[in-house]
Formats: structure tokens, C-alpha cells, sequence
């Protein structure tokens, strides 16, 4: 079903399910930040390229990020063949807000790709995020051919020793790490680390090989993202990573954003239990990359800023 046709359908069907906002933001509520910065930021309630200009403003704008002359990486959840409605993939708005910053920064090349699940081109296409990307000055690569990986060591691994890694993720100055969050029925969550699965090739090992431990070892590459950026502008709470319908989907318009990889998939994580319950025990990739030191699960000891618009 192209877009045009699932609008139509969902006009008739009745709109996905809108979060209600009442002690949605408590799950942050004991460390507001003060001056002198954040560690990390949610925003709730507005439009996807709003909340981000909102959020990254609190870090003190995308020039604390990239720099002028940098080659950046955009790496959105693509992996779907599916139009934005149905939050299988990154909201092309966001994807195309971040572009645009990066370019305001200095850079000097955007590119932006995923390896997909379904096929490339219609993922690329119906997801909205070509469009968007190559409109706001990136470029789009695909990634569905083994010659675009170049193999690397992961030393701090335990599981995942080496791994193909796109050559986009190795060729850039800095990348920029942009999930949507969704259920996903082998990670239990799919968000920031998970969407390191998308910068690989052999994706089969992860399954064979203790795949929560694969997730947080992947994410112990020498170039690790920059930023985090979770979309839940929609969320899909259950029938993940693919989902089935509209009745997957929350509308819940809000991001979060964080350097720390392992924090903001924390803070994610407790969002999500606010529409379906999710312990943060079962996603055991979080409490495996804190253990690898990539980041921590204890955001209460972080700078917090929580925005509603």
C-alpha cells in the first residue's frame, strides 16, 4: 500500500492512538538540569523538526557537533517498507531538520543510509527519507552490497569481535545516530544501539550469537556516534520492528537526545512503559553496554533538561 492509499484508509479507520500527557515527563523528574549545560534532553509535544531545534539548542546548537569542513553521516532507521504513518522507520521531517543543521554547521557533506530489511529502494522511497535527505543537500547511499563494508576489530568487545562496518560510518569525520523507537520482538527495544545493526553487514551473526551482547558490542566501535537522536514523534508499541498496522502506532510527539548512548535508550525504554510495559531488565543490552562502559543506565546522576511545547 503506497502512502496515498493508507491515508485514505486510515481516514476511515480512525487515527493511531494519541499519548496522553499526564506524568508522561515524571520519569525525569528528579534531576532537572541547572546551568552549565546537559547531559541529556526530552522534548515533548510539538513537530519533529521543532523538538529538535528546541533539544539541540540546550546543547548549545550542532556547531558543538560538526565542524566546518566535516563529512557527516545521518543514519536514520530505513529498514522498512513502510510510510511514516506506520513508524517503521525515522521521521523523514526529523531526518531532514538534522541535514539541514549539519550544513549550518559547516559541513561539507551529508550522507545518509541504512542497510535495510526490506528492499532498498522501496524502503528508501515510501519511508520518506530520500526524498527528504537528497531535498535538503545530503547524499543517499544505499548499502544492501557486501563491497560497501570494510571489516574492523572491536578489542572491547566480548562477543562481536570484528564486524563489516559501511564504509560511510568508517569514512566520515562524525556521525549522527537517528532511531525511532519501537518494540522489536528478539531485542525487545529497538532504539540508539540497536540501530547499530543498520551500519553491518552480516546481521545473521547477532542472532546466532547472543544477540543482546552483539548490540552492545557493536556499539563499542572506535567511531561511535556523536549524538543520539530518538524519534517518538510516533512510537510503535508492539508487532516490532515491522509492525502490522495503524494499531501499532502511538502518536506521541516527542524526542530525546544525549551524547550517551546507553542513557537516552534508558530514558527511551521508561518512556515506552508509559503506553506498554517493557522492564528495563529484559532489554539486556542496556545493562551489557553499561557494563562495556559505553554509557549508563543511571540517568538520575545526569544533567537533564525536560521541554514541553
Amino acid at each position: 500500500m503506497d502512502r496515498r492509499e493508507f491515508l485514505k484508509t486510515l481516514a476511515l479507520t480512525g487515527a493511531a492512538v494519541t499519548m496522553k500527557w499526564d506524568g508522561v515527563m515524571d520519569i525525569m523528574a528528579q534531576n532537572t538540569s541547572q546551568a552549565g549545560g546537559c547531559d541529556l534532553v526530552a522534548v515533548m509535544g510539538g513537530e519533529p523538526a521543532e523538538m529538535f531545534r528546541k533539544a539541540i539548542a540546550e546543547f548549545g546548537g550542532m556547531g558543538k557537533f560538526v565542524k566546518a569542513g566535516q563529512k557527516v553521516v545521518v543514519k536514520p532507521n530505513i529498514g522498512w517498507d513502510k510510510v511514516p504513518e506506520l513508524a517503521g522507520n525515522t521521521n523523514p521531517e526529523l531526518v531532514s531538520e538534522i541535514i539541514k543543521q549539519c550544513f549550518d554547521a559547516g559541513a561539507k557533506e551529508v550522507v545518509v543510509f541504512d542497510h535495510t530489511c526490506d528492499d532498498w529502494r522501496k524502503c528508501y522511497k515510501n519511508s520518506g527519507i530520500e526524498e527528504a535527505a537528497k531535498a535538503a543537500g545530503a547524499k543517499v547511499m544505499p548499502a544492501h552490497e557486501e563491497s560497501y563494508y570494510r571489516e574492523v576489530e572491536l578489542p572491547k568487545a566480548k562477543s562481536l569481535k570484528t564486524a563489516k562496518i559501511h564504509s560511510a560510518i568508517l569514512d566520515c569525520d562524525v556521525w549522527i545516530n537517528v532511531p525511532i523507537l519501537k518494540n522489536h520482538g528478539g531485542a525487545k527495544m529497538t532504539i540508539s544501539m540497536k540501530n547499530h545493526m543498520g551500519i553491518v553487514w552480516d546481521r545473521g551473526f547477532f542472532h546466532r550469537n547472543d544477540l543482546q551482547q552483539c548490540i552492545a558490542d557493536i556499539c563499542t566501535i572506535s567511531k561511535p556516534a556523536v549524538l543520539n537522536v530518538v524519534d517518538v514523534y510516533r512510537l510503535m508499541k508492539t508487532n516490532g520492528p515491522r509492525g502490522k498496522s495503524e494499531a501499532d502506532v502511538v502518536l506521541a510527539k516527542g524526542l530525546f537526545m544525549s551524547p550517551d548512548i546507553v542513557a537516552v535508550d534508558t530514558a527511551a525504554t521508561k518512556f515506552f512503559n508509559q503506553v506498554e510495559k517493557m522492564p528495563l531488565e529484559v532489554v539486556g543490552h542496556l545493562a551489557k553496554g553499561e557494563e562495556l562502559k559505553i554509557g549508563t543506565m543511571d540517568i538520575n546522576r545526569l544533567k537533564v533538561k525536560r521541554i514541553k511545547i
